[in-house]
């Protein structure tokens, strides 16, 4: 079937139904169409058979719903309307919330129902439930929907004809008044709720050190304290601040810019404050118990440690990398048999940080800094050779961030994730090694392939076309137990040993045909062409996107 997606951008939950349904034989395209007349002309050069629009924020046309059957993923329930429901979902503490495919039709969200699933609503921020919990039931309402419009034979159900769930009704948009934090009064709870509602837009709007900042992202802090509103410490690039009962760490912000001004870029929370607070380190090995917040922790069981990092969106700035590296050397010094890197739920990573690197004074130089930290990093995967290493990755990945998941001697990802191994579409060659990892992986022709179609691929093709070894079908919060688990008997294995041995004669044989300093140099002549020329692709493509402007 000839399937066409529509989506105000190409985000995380698109890519992944356009992965799926390829994966399940159909012809998919897929269009940005930021306006109702972009859907317009998407339309008439596709001729779908169906369109099917996962993340839309304009109307679909009447010439076009009442010309084609289209379908509407809503992240709310039967009975539920409104541009905000997983706001409020947040918000209002739901314990369970629902994903609901809806024919379009005049009246917003009111269409009838092709499927619906639910999903548990835990405590984590509003965009880590959407990649996830969210973005499992709705794969799962979307490939229903799609088999039953396949039918020929199924009729959808009209709304008033379901029971709503608990909670559902028509909401209106979620302003900033209703976002808004009351320091003085607001518990930790309700602070986190609030942050966690508003990760990774629009931000919750609030003021500090006499500026307008939008504050991203929330994690509780249980030894800190201080009167409500005050600024505590900063560590990671994150600041503490004390609520009524406790405190929260706040890891970026973005500066509130007037009418007219280029929106601000998304930033470590320190780095927006040019450095104005004391510096509170985290110890370079975080132990996953301890009480408070960090973006790097480490757990050890027996043979096995866990070296798990979440930094926000993905990105990892030259600071990251250099803290991350520093980590898992201080890893490698532990008397463990493997070494898992990941493993946590959400993003593992999408390599360098372009928000960073926009907002820097010069970006090309910061450019060069960024990849050349995160070289470093996979060439130290790539190199350790007195131990096993898995890339686990919970979530989704892309560019350098696939490649420092390649440089482990397994790459083990939860069937939800989305990876995209290519840099094409930011205008970039890339590095971390990738011209070594990927072909030894797929092989040079599907490594072309790959990185020039520039498509997204479920956990399952790239299993298939084998950048990934092992896919673990579990629910997001499982995810870190089960790869957990699964090191263990790896560990345990009567071939860890003969797998060990051949890794470090392949070692061996790699650094005498092909060293991995003549790939790099390679790679970084490449990008650095490209950072240093100002009229390169790749500095108005980084601009668009960070700052959230359409581009060409």
């Amino acid at each position: 079937m000839r399937i066409l997606l529509i989506a105000s951008a190409y985000n995380s939950l698109t890519q992944r139904v356009h992965a799926e349904l390829r994966d399940h034989g159909h012809t998919v395209a897929a269009e940005v169409t930021p306006g109702s007349e972009d859907v317009v002309r998407a339309v008439d050069r596709h001729a779908p058979d169906l369109v099917l629009a996962p993340m839309l924020k304009t109307v679909i046309p009447r010439e076009v719903w009442t010309a084609r059957t289209c379908l509407i993923v809503h992240p709310g329930p039967v009975g539920d309307r409104g541009p905000s429901s997983l706001d409020w979902a947040i918000h209002e503490d739901a314990g369970d919330w629902g994903v609901t495919v809806l024919q379009a039709e005049e009246e917003m969200d009111a269409g009838p129902v092709w499927a619906t699933a639910a999903f548990p609503v835990p405590r984590v921020a509003k965009s880590d439930l959407y990649r996830n919990e969210l973005s499992d039931a709705a794969l799962d309402a979307v490939l229903t929907a799609v088999e039953r419009f396949a039918s020929g034979s199924h009729s959808p159900v009209d709304q008033r004809d379901l029971p709503g769930a608990p909670g559902a009704r028509s909401r209106p948009p979620m302003r900033q008044e209703t976002r808004r934090i009351a320091w003085a009064d607001d518990p930790t709870g309700t602070v986190l709720r609030t942050l966690r509602a508003a990760d990774s837009q629009p931000g919750v709007r609030d003021e500090l050190l006499g500026g307008e900042w939008f504050l991203h992202g929330g994690h509780p802090e249980h030894r800190l304290r201080g009167r409500p509103g005050e600024l505590l410490a900063t560590r990671a690039g994150a600041i503490c601040r004390a609520t009524t009962d406790g405190a929260v760490w706040i890891p970026e912000l973005r500066a509130r810019t007037g009418p007219g001004a280029a929106r601000a870029c998304k930033l470590p929370a320190v780095l927006a404050l040019a450095g104005r607070l004391p510096e509170l380190p985290a110890p370079v090995l975080c132990p996953d118990s301890a009480a408070t917040w960090s973006d790097i922790r480490y757990r050890e069981e027996g043979p096995v440690g866990v070296l798990s990092f979440s930094f926000p969106g993905g990105a990892m700035s030259t600071d990251h990398c250099r803290r991350l590296l520093d980590a898992y050397r201080a890893a490698c010094e532990r008397p463990t048999e493997v070494l898992v890197l990941g493993g946590a739920r959400d993003f593992f990573s999408n390599g360098i940080h372009l928000g960073v690197i926009e907002a820097a004074p010069d970006p090309a130089v910061e450019s060069w800094a960024n990849i050349n930290a995160m070289d470093d990093l996979v060439e130290a995967v790539l190199t350790t050779t007195d131990r096993l290493v898995v890339g686990a990755i919970g979530g989704n990945a892309a560019a350098g961030g696939v490649m420092l998941a390649l440089a482990a001697d397994e790459v083990w990802c939860r069937s939800g994730s989305v990876l995209n191994p290519h840099y094409r579409l930011m205008g970039l060659y890339g590095s971390e090694y990738w011209t070594y990892s990927l072909p030894r992986r797929v092989g040079a022709a599907t490594a072309r392939r790959l990185t020039e179609d520039a498509l997204p691929l479920s956990g399952e093709r790239a299993r298939d076309t084998g950048l990934v070894d092992r896919v673990i079908a579990c629910a997001p919060a499982d995810f870190t137990a089960e790869v957990t688990r699964l090191a263990h008997r790896w560990a345990g294995s009567s071939g860890a040993q003969s797998r060990l041995a051949a890794k470090k004669a392949e070692s061996e044989h790699r650094e005498a045909v092909t060293p991995l300093a003549a790939v790099r140099e390679r790679e970084l002549a490449h990008m650095h062409r490209i950072f240093f020329d100002p009229d390169a692709p790749y500095h108005a493509l980084r601009r668009a996107f960070v700052r959230k402007e359409r581009t060409s």
